[in-house]
């Protein structure tokens, strides 16, 4: 029997490690999200003054309770029942379960006029463009698509190329199964933006202070201007 194909295995892992990725956010457990990568996405997002947010990827809800907490309507979605269920619990609301496959075909009314859509460390698997095409269509005018995400150069481990890895989660307290994901470098990131219908408007390297590398890579961008 053929294993299961790296998209499979990644929405496996996010099951798999559900419980234990709760508790790491909650408790804080990881340096980079504590010093750096948490406060760049919410600045990212505050920066742009939304009323209205949807949290693509949302996982646990701390971004949504983080913008809620600001007066910002948030609304988030996410592939894993486990992690949706925690998130409701939570008093992060709404919350919609479904799959990135089903957003990409718009199979689930998330409502529109966003003025950002945000993918913090959510975009992982390989076929990104039908997916961020279909979130052009649930922006409003004016909005914003906000990416974080592992930076290329610093993720690349001197295979600075496109391609599926593996992140084993060494050094992460808890008990975790691998899981793939779908490194890309800057140059496939722009691509894939534009090929969505979008432009981009800011580009940030966010660092840790006691590091020479970043920690991510924070991409905000709109939809091209017609004519």
């Amino acid at each position: 029997m053929p294993s299961p194909d790296p998209a499979t295995r990644l929405q496996q892992s996010w099951h798999d490690n559900a419980h234990a990725w709760i508790e790491a956010v909650r408790s804080g457990s990881i340096e980079s999200r504590r010093q750096v990568t948490d406060q760049a996405i919410l600045l990212a997002i505050l920066s742009r003054q939304p009323q209205r947010v949807l949290d693509l990827g949302c996982g646990e809800g701390w971004l949504l309770r983080a913008l809620t907490a600001r007066g910002i309507e948030a609304v988030g979605v996410d592939g894993d029942s486990a992690l949706v269920e925690a998130a409701r619990a939570a008093g992060s609301s709404p919350v919609h379960h479904c799959s990135y496959e089903q957003l990409a075909s718009g199979d689930v009314g998330l409502g529109k006029c966003y003025d950002a859509i945000c993918a913090n460390f959510a975009l992982l698997h390989q076929d990104i463009i039908p997916l961020l095409s279909a979130m052009t269509t649930l922006q409003a005018p004016g909005g914003v698509l906000v990416i974080q995400s592992l930076h290329p150069w610093s993720a690349a481990n001197g295979d600075y190329q496109d391609g599926w890895r593996e992140e084993s989660f060494a050094g992460f307290e808890g008990d975790w199964k691998p899981m793939p994901w779908y490194m890309r470098t800057l140059t496939s990131w722009l691509a894939a933006l534009d090929m969505a219908g979008l432009t981009l408007l800011q580009l940030q390297e966010p660092q840790h202070p006691q590091s020479p590398v970043p920690q991510s890579l924070v991409l905000v961008a709109e939809l091209k201007h017609k004519g």
